[in-house]
């Protein structure tokens, strides 16, 4: 078992960008098969492999994961089963200061949101943050990916 623990903050510029190029990113594409109560079971596409990932209830900004690849056919068969909402991304990892940061930027009904992204071995773990972090949203549960696929931020108005 792994067990996660990430801080999520809005992005709130495009400097991040510069000097990426699309060849250097992943698009992703995820639904969720279960969101409440925990656990959360998603599938998740990223280019041409897939994952199955099941997500235990939030201890703080930590919780329960396991992770499993899975045939990419099966994955578009469980997609069809998933509840409505997909959620499309390009992700970007990005070296800041020695730690890796996820930077994904959303397209279809999360059109125009960028959120960053960084695993941390202890919730106390201190970083340097990269200067186009925006407010940190890791304990707002509106950012989170499987409530961006049932209400994404278009229907936020």
């Amino acid at each position: 078992m792994n067990y996660e623990i990430e801080r999520k903050f809005l992005v709130n510029n495009n400097s991040w960008k510069n000097g990426l190029t699309e060849a250097e990113s992943s698009f992703i594409q995820q639904a969720y098969l279960t969101v409440y109560p925990e656990p959360t079971v998603r599938i998740r596409i990223r280019d041409s492999r897939a994952w199955l990932t099941i997500k235990g209830k939030p201890q703080g900004i930590g919780r329960a994961e396991f992770e499993y690849q899975v045939p990419l056919e099966d994955a578009l068969e469980l997609i069809k089963l998933a509840q409505p909402g997909l959620v499309l991304k390009r992700r970007y990892e990005i070296n800041y200061q020695g730690k890796k940061w996820e930077v994904d930027e959303f397209f279809g009904n999360n059109e125009g949101l960028i959120l960053a992204e960084i695993e941390l071995d202890h919730e106390e773990e201190n970083f340097d943050k990269p200067p186009w972090l925006g407010e940190e949203v890791s304990n707002d549960s509106r950012f989170k990916n499987s409530a961006l696929a049932l209400n994404p931020i278009n229907s936020w108005k």
